[in-house]
């Protein structure tokens, strides 16, 4: 959308020179190449958390991540691999990765790291304004994309949910707002993900999971990100149909990741 938030603005104009240069060290017929040599396919994110709501449980997307803008280092003793780990062993049903380096401490090779020693399906969680970053999230073994309504226009969503659909994965797009709810429903996407945080002043209200989901059609899943950090609140936003729960920093703060996670689920 052309109202991009400042934070966000900034992110993307940096990153808009970081794939510059990657695209000058692998173009994507080599990342193409790389797709058309794997042999596993994509493990189906949107279908585990049909699968979990089917069964009654609570599926939350843990999220691997060491850092953020505003927080800075989140936990400093992170290991990828390990609290991918953890978050399998305590009742995760799928996984968000940071991939963005620059901004949120992450790295694409998590991706791959994680996906040889963990079985849930992989969101791809990063700021996602080319087609390339899409082939690159599937070369990278990645099982779905986030895509951030704040940040592309509506022919750009449906282009690149299509082409994410061409290569077997899942797109979560993420909305704030009821204009980009507005947009995101013009979109053949199925998992909606509402942002409680708002990126222009960093402010967290999980009353904004609440009022969009109200929005949102029967077929479609809601998925709610950020701000929540207590069973009791899964609870609340579960009688306002929300589907699923994206948490990653307060499964990260913890001494005890595993046993959060198990509080949260329930």
């Amino acid at each position: 959308m052309s109202d991009i938030p400042d934070i966000l603005k900034r992110i993307v104009d940096y990153k808009v020179g970081e794939l510059a240069r990657t695209k000058a060290d692998m173009p994507l017929a080599e990342v193409q190449a790389r797709i058309a040599d794997l042999e596993d396919q994509p493990r189906g994110f949107e279908a585990a958390i049909v699968n979990a709501c089917g069964s009654g449980w609570t599926p939350i997307i843990a999220e691997v991540k060491k850092g953020s803008p505003s927080k800075g280092v989140i936990r400093p003793d992170f290991d990828p691999l390990e609290t991918a780990l953890i978050y399998q062993d305590n009742g995760a049903t799928c996984l968000s990765v940071l991939t963005d380096e620059h901004f949120f401490l992450g790295h694409l090779g998590y991706l791959a790291l994680i996906r040889e020693q963990v079985s849930l399906p992989l969101l791809r969680k990063d700021f996602i304004f080319d087609p390339y970053q899409i082939y690159q999230a599937r070369a990278a073994g990645a099982d779905a994309i986030l895509l951030i309504a704040a940040m592309l226009e509506l022919p750009q969503l449906r282009e690149f949910s299509a082409l994410a659909r061409e290569l077997s994965l899942d797109v979560l797009l993420e909305v704030h707002d009821e204009a980009e709810m507005e947009v995101a429903l013009k979109t053949d996407c199925n998992l909606i993900g509402i942002n409680n945080r708002d990126l222009r002043s960093f402010v967290v209200d999980i009353a904004t999971s609440e009022r969009l989901a109200k929005l949102v059609p029967p077929g479609r899943l809601v998925v709610a990100e950020s701000g929540i950090t207590t069973r009791q609140e899964i609870e609340r936003l579960s009688g306002q149909r929300v589907h699923a729960f994206l948490i990653g920093e307060s499964l990260m703060r913890e001494p005890d990741i595993g046993a959060k996670l198990q509080e949260l689920v329930g």
